[in-house]
């Protein structure tokens, strides 16, 4: 996979020497050390079901609706693949917007209209599915990723932790090492052997939802 580069306008650019495979998902590759907030990973569109599909096609320069690289930039990512189709996103680190590039291009740098393309039933659906676009309008609309339209992640604090164990297991931690480092030391001695089990099976749960993900069990956090 080639990166993308943006003429004009300053940009932070991928630099993906190819695509990176893992349990049968394709994404552009991202530096793994890079903090969260900064990373752009891009998701095959096949897995990532809030891709949305549009065509770059030419405008005036002067149109109010062109799409507006200067406005965007800060946010825009975008690579292209082996075929030479582009693949973006739109994040300001903690919220994001998928997108292909059908036909047209986004890295020539000249002024162009997104149409979108939409090809689904109507069926109980489609709300969320039609989530992406209203949030891609928000955006365009106010400049800001809207609040409203990127509710919490109801489940983020306990995927935190199974992320957080994950790395202990890899470094070689045990799980009574994983007990003490998600819920402190003063609890190991009390609840470790108690009874009730249930600290131990807590962070048995977390070990093998850890291991499931690693598994590529994350690709259900995408097809959702």
């Amino acid at each position: 996979m080639l990166p993308g580069t943006l003429p004009r306008v300053g940009r932070r650019a991928i630099l993906a020497a190819g695509p990176t495979h893992c349990a049968g998902v394709c994404t552009f590759a991202e530096d793994p050390n890079r903090p969260a907030p900064e990373a752009r990973v891009i998701w095959d569109a096949n897995v990532d079901r809030e891709t949305l599909c549009v065509d770059a096609l030419p405008l005036g320069v002067d149109d109010a609706d062109r799409f507006d690289l200067d406005r965007f930039t800060r946010w825009l990512t975008v690579v292209t693949d082996e075929e030479g189709r582009e693949h973006a996103v739109l994040s300001d680190g903690y919220r994001r917007i998928r997108i292909d590039i059908g036909t047209g291009s986004l890295l020539a740098g000249d002024p162009v209209i997104l149409r979108y393309r939409i090809e689904e039933t109507l069926d109980r659906g489609t709300d969320a599915r039609l989530l992406p676009l209203r949030r891609l309008a928000g955006l365009f609309r106010t400049g800001r990723f809207l609040p409203a339209l990127f509710p919490r992640e109801h489940r983020v604090e306990r995927l935190i932790d199974v992320l957080r164990v994950h790395d202990a297991l890899s470094a070689g931690a045990s799980q009574r090492d994983i007990a003490t480092g998600l819920f402190g030391p003063e609890r190991i001695p009390a609840d470790w052997r108690a009874a009730s089990d249930s600290l131990r099976s807590r962070v048995r749960r977390l070990v093998r939802d850890a291991r499931h993900m690693a598994a590529g069990g994350y690709r259900g956090l995408l097809r959702r």
